[in-house]
């Protein structure tokens, strides 16, 4: 296969890279940008840890081709903070102790980010209708949809 080059704006930043043509996404972020918050668990799209958004929407990136994000802007988990600072999921996540060994915790970070963006006052059906496609062997999911409650409510806030 012939090498491409893309162009893609990853948390803010503009790169241009020249990949193979069957470069995951996720493994695209992780080795080529040296992002690795982006987790990969089960490589079929399953588990959700690899989550990012891609033009504003969840996709998992273990599934999806690099090239395919050619001239789209990209947010990973490290794009979520702003100098040094949580935003609000994420401090609500850490405040209700919304994670535990952590890995599941990029993709329902990104997803909850999604979620508040087109809903941001969501009943709990459509928090639990959101979070149902992120696996997570930790918490139960009790603490986690306290976090979500408490990003609501710090979102408010602001």
């Amino acid at each position: 296969m012939t090498p491409r080059t893309i162009k893609v704006t990853v948390n803010g930043v503009e790169y241009e890279k020249t990949i193979e043509p069957r470069l995951t996404l996720a493994d695209f972020l992780r080795h080529e940008l040296s992002l690795p918050g982006t987790h990969v668990g089960c490589e079929h799209g399953v588990c959700g840890a690899c989550t990012v958004l891609w033009n504003g929407r969840t996709v998992r990136s273990c599934i999806m081709l690099a090239v395919q994000a050619d001239g789209s802007e990209l947010t990973t988990v490290e794009g979520l903070s702003r100098d040094g600072e949580l935003n609000p999921i994420q401090q609500a996540f850490v405040e209700e102790h919304g994670l535990q060994c952590g890995f599941c915790t990029p993709g329902f970070l990104m997803t909850v980010t999604e979620l508040l963006e087109f809903h941001p006052d969501p009943t709990d059906e459509q928090i639990m209708d959101y979070l149902g496609g992120q696996i997570c062997r930790c918490t139960g999911y009790q603490s986690i949809l306290a976090a979500v409650r408490s990003a609501i409510e710090k979102r408010k806030a602001v």
